[in-house]
């Protein structure tokens, strides 16, 4: 007993089934989270480590070189890219696919804590993180009150920043800008001189008198007692009176007598402001496997509590940023999409099937199959995404197709008179083995997406499991939901055309027929002309490539999109001071607050972020502009970025302005284009990167083309005579530790107020930080008790000094960085290729490509493997279920022609060559497919009843125009919202759409007359092989039956 008998004799078994799955997808559609993309995290860590007032090329000696050689015997691994910069050293470790991430970060833990000791001192720790694309932020907040700065501080740190950790989901909370609370204390450097004194005895006896530890216990018969040394700082007074030493009269020498002991705060690295107003900055991150909504929801509340806390402050949350507002408006248009596209499938089915509950049936099939398939989504953890919801919307016209074809035919056989549950039984039947075929080709096209491996395998993994579990649920509903619905209510629909609506549907049959005697009377022609018909369809389709090799078509990794964000990046010389970038930085926050595009701006001066690693520094700003909606203003955010860099370079000379939207992720798409050169030899390198950077920024579409080495970042170098220095009877160690806390500071010691503890920053006054003088005078004392200046033993020399200095693989290099505006990414990029290529350059010099130009040769490389791969299984599964090896190859003709529509598509709406236009490509390879198999499988049907190939094409092409016309426009007519889609992510989806819009509608036109062609050439050869049977003739493959005698035929079956 069949599935379908079982179906139409025991319903309440299947109405059983259903229940239990819509119930259970209702449950799990519950338990879902909702993430803008896929969780995926590429095998990649970065190694962080902060050298405090290290240039960048003592960082890359001291400290990047020597994690680098730690790291590098770690296995599988596939590139090192290490970045220097002032007082930071980046290292970014890509491993190859595959490899547990987890595992290595333990590896390399191991590895660096073994070469810590090999580390200066003043190093901090390495830290090693993963990265992971579902743990970026999702709120920006700036925190202002009525209360002192560094109180707020205090709030916001010991209480603000607590209750929101706390909060399930929440991964971690970073504070930015504010005033943070600190004791200064202030050395003058002429009292040090006066005692004979240096700062380093200022600081050790400061730390050796700050100590609070215990020391034992005392013991009595009954009882015990500790023993504690209370020796911490209680108040200011307690350092002022510290003594330090005496001197030879015995008095004592006390911190006050040689320093300003002050309660402020701390020197400012950045400052944070929304809207111009000044503010603590708030960023929070969710952990990786929280819904990012209600993370956000759980947040917002937390706040309003917050405020209601400290309402007697006025404090106040500002939301600069929410990343989940992008989330659910992308989320929402795709169901948007999805509800516009069950609407018109409906329509569809209604004009065709002639019936309500006809269409009822066929409907019946989406939310059978979608609402069951989240089951499959929650056991295998998906969330609501981009991508997932974009392959439910999709897949509503693939659903249909398998029940459409079982209702027209069970319908077919209730016109020849049969009963229902009998029509019901042999129609499913009948036409099983095609719904088979047809959802199997579906289906196996997105297995070698899914198995791939890759940035590209990640982002689509979940989109492909999405269709092939619906796609399978569709045909397990089309085995027996749509045959028991169909036995029991489908009904002959005897159209009258004294009826309004039916009289439309006349109209329409009549077209439809009208379609079908004119496709007969091509198809006729055809197989009689079958080298004229093969030499059209093949000029079609290679000119179809001219679309792209033209230039009509570009190519990128993936389209940008428009968030409706964009960051303005300040650059200012690089001895500009955090005040003086702070001024000019209101100057260009009030500029762009009285544009009209502009809804809000959140501002932190003295920041920069990037691949490297986001930090301090006093020269650079961000501004992050949000813009009005996309429907209020008629510019892209990324010309309009374009147009405010320039306009701000116009009014702000001197500044280095650089203007990139956000990108749908979140992160500044600054550097799609990106080169790395490297060499050994550090003087060729430098040369040659200039002369690429030179030829590159001529490129069409190329702009803000930079490289990564910059000079001009001022250093004093100071020149230690060794000699001279170990006369006076100093060391380097002496030295170098003395003229980092006179200039950079020492916090190792802490100042306790209550509960909570304030760093006690030991440094020279800042009177004495002002110039090369104040360094050359800075004092020392030697073991002997004399006072020495530096200028006795060294000299003080202006220089300057790399900003950035990067490394690949270990070996000096430079990144040629730039964006691209105008053209295509890809375009760019292959005239980048050819530019270097032609510039001759010598052996030592070694080139490669990173950014978006790496990412879409890995991606397009994957997809192009995707592609052959899914053609050769589906050839597979047909060779598997016709037991033919020469039909399946004849269903094949049917692909190269669905490029035919898909390219033109493409062209016509200037949508670009990209992983989600190529996956609408390898999509079409199952569902154009399916024409060919309804086609070639009914021939086959006609040919066992007796009917000549000639015959059996020609009929078989009429009989199954209906099936094909309904599952094509169904298709296309699904798409439609999809392709016409604005709003959040729209750019994504929008050129998948149109490819597989325009390359089923190519595939119809063409499939209809070189699948017939193809069949009838293959028969004539197969025939010739037959020979020896006296019976074979080619005579079996002429017209034996006369039009009218066809059409009687064909009504017949209907």
């Amino acid at each position: 007993m069949s599935i379908t008998e079982i179906a139409i004799k025991r319903p309440s078994l299947i109405v059983v089934i259903f229940t239990i799955l819509g119930l259970g997808g209702i449950v799990s559609y519950q338990s879902l989270n909702y993430e803008l993309l896929p969780k995926f995290s590429p095998p990649v860590i970065t190694i962080s480590t902060i050298y405090p007032g290290a240039a960048p090329g003592e960082v890359e000696t001291s400290v990047t070189k020597k994690i680098e050689d730690a790291i590098s015997s770690l296995e599988a691994i596939e590139s090192i890219k290490s970045t220097s910069l002032e007082s930071f050293s980046s290292i970014v470790v890509t491993f190859k696919q595959g490899t547990n991430t987890d595992q290595s970060t333990q590896d390399a833990q191991r590895l660096i804590n073994a070469t810590k000791n090999n580390l200066p001192e003043d190093a901090k720790d390495p830290v090693i993180s993963k990265i992971a694309f579902d743990e970026a932020p999702i709120l920006n907040l700036g925190v202002k009150a009525q209360m002192d700065g560094t109180a707020l501080y205090d709030v916001v740190k010991q209480r603000i920043v607590p209750a929101l950790s706390k909060i399930e989901g929440v991964g971690q909370v970073n504070i930015f800008g504010g005033e943070e609370r600190e004791i200064k204390i202030n050395i003058k450097q002429e009292k040090l001189k006066f005692y004979n004194l240096s700062i380093l005895q200022v600081n050790q006896a400061i730390a050796n008198a700050n100590l609070d530890f215990p020391t034992g216990k005392v013991k009595q018969s009954n009882s015990q007692n500790l023993i504690r040394l209370a020796g911490k700082f209680q108040k200011l007074s307690d350092i002022k009176e510290l003594t330090i030493t005496v001197d030879r009269n015995g008095s004592p020498i006390k911190v006050k007598d040689v320093a300003e002991v002050q309660d402020t705060q701390k020197e400012a690295e950045t400052m944070y402001r929304v809207n111009g107003s000044t503010s603590i900055g708030l960023i929070i991150q969710k952990q990786s496997d929280a819904n990012a909504v209600e993370v956000k929801e759980s947040a917002m509340k937390a706040l309003g509590d917050l405020e209601k806390t400290f309402a007697a402050n006025q404090l106040k949350f500002d939301v600069a940023q929410d990343t989940t507002i992008f989330t659910m408006e992308a989320a929402d248009a795709v169901m948007h999409d999805l509800f516009y596209a069950i609407i018109l499938v409906a329509i569809v089915m209604l004009v065709f099937l002639h019936s309500i509950r006809n269409a009822f049936i066929v409907m019946l099939a989406i939310p059978a199959s979608l609402i069951s398939t989240f089951i499959a989504m929650s056991i295998l953890g998906f969330t609501l995404n981009l991508m997932t919801l974009l392959a439910l919307s999709l897949v509503v016209g693939i659903l249909v197709d398998d029940s459409i074809v079982v209702l027209e035919n069970i319908y077919r056989h209730m016109e020849m008179g049969k009963k229902r549950r009998i029509a019901a039984l042999e129609g499913r039947n009948e036409i099983g083995f095609t719904a088979l075929s047809i959802t199997l080709v579906d289906v196996v096209v997105f297995l070698p997406i899914a198995l791939v491996d890759g940035l590209v395998a990640d982002l689509l993994r979940q989109f492909s499991l999405v269709v092939v579990v619906s796609t399978l649920l569709s045909l397990f509903v089309s085995f027996t939901l749509t045959p028991l619905l169909a036995s029991r209510f489908s009904k002959i629909t005897h159209l009258d055309k004294k009826k309004f609506t039916h009289r439309i549907i006349l109209w329409i049959e009549k077209q439809i027929d009208g379609l079908a005697n004119f496709y007969a009377n091509v198809l006729r022609w055809s197989l009689k002309n079958k080298a004229i018909t093969l030499v059209v369809i093949g000029v079609c389709f290679f000119s179809s490539f001219l679309l792209v090799t033209k230039g009509y078509i570009g190519s990128e990794f993936v389209s940008a999109g428009d968030k409706g964000e964009f960051i303005v990046v300040l650059e200012y010389p690089k001895d500009a001071t955090l005040e003086q970038n702070n001024r000019t930085t209101q100057k260009v926050e009030t500029y762009l607050a009285q544009k009209p595009e502009i809804t809000s701006l959140f501002t932190t001066v003295g920041y920069a972020s990037g691949r490297a690693g986001s930090r301090s520094t006093t020269y650079q700003t961000e501004v992050n502009v949000k813009m009005v909606d996309q429907s209020k203003r008629d510019i892209s955010a990324n010309l309009y970025a374009n147009q405010i860099k320039r306009e701000l370079t116009e009014r702000i000379p001197g500044v280095k302005v650089t203007a990139s939207e956000v990108s749908i992720t979140g992160g500044s798409n600054d550097a799609p284009i990106q080169v790395i050169i490297s060499s050994t030899k550090t003087d060729l390198l430098l040369k040659k990167a200039q002369q690429i950077e030179e030829n590159v920024a001529k490129i069409p579409g190329i702009t803000d083309s930079k490289l990564s080495y910059e000079e001009g970042s001022p250093e004093l170098k100071v020149q230690i005579d060794k000699a001279r220095m170990a006369e006076l009877g100093l060391s380097l160690e002496v030295v170098g530790a003395t003229l980092q806390n006179a200039f950079n500071g020492n916090q190792d010691s802490k100042f306790k107020d209550g509960e909570y503890e304030y760093d006690i920053n030991v440094m020279m006054d800042a009177f004495n930080r002002r110039s090369i003088e104040d360094v050359l005078q800075l004092n020392f004392v030697n073991k002997q008790g004399k006072s020495i200046e530096l200028k006795q033993f060294a000299q003080v020399i202006t220089s300057t000094g790399a900003t950035e200095l990067k490394r690949a693989e270990r070996i000096p290099a430079i990144t040629l960085s730039a964006k691209v505006i105008g053209r295509s990414e890809g375009e760019v990029g292959n005239d980048i290729k050819k530019t270097i290529a032609s510039l001759n350059l010598p052996a030592d010099i070694d080139i490669a490509y990173d950014g978006n130009m790496k990412n879409q040769a890995d991606a397009f490389g994957s997809l192009g493997l995707a592609l052959m791969a899914s053609i050769i299984l589906v050839y597979l599964i047909m060779v598997a279920l016709y037991d033919s090896y020469i039909y399946p190859f004849v269903v094949l003709f049917s692909i190269p022609v669905a490029l035919i529509g898909a390219l033109l598509a493409l062209a016509l709406t200037q949508s670009s060559l990209n992983i989600f236009s190529i996956l609408g490509i390898i999509m079409l390879i199952g569902l154009v497919a399916k024409n060919a198999i309804l086609l070639v499988d009914f021939t086959n049907q006609l040919k066992e009843e007796g009917k000549k190939t000639y015959d059996a094409l020609v009929m078989a092409g009429k009989m199954r125009l209906r099936p094909i016309l309904m599952t094509t426009i169904a298709m296309v007519i699904g798409l439609l919202p999809i392709a016409l889609a604005k709003g959040a992510g729209a750019e994504w989806k929008n050129g998948l759409a149109w490819a597989l819009m325009g390359g089923l509608t190519s595939s119809m036109i063409f499939t209809l007359v070189l699948v017939p062609v193809v069949y009838y050439m293959v028969d004539l050869v197969l025939a010739k092989f037959k020979r020896s049977k006296s019976s074979e003739s080619t005579e079996d493959f002429n017209e034996t039956t006369t039009a009218k005698e066809e059409e009687s035929l064909v009504l017949s079956t209907r």
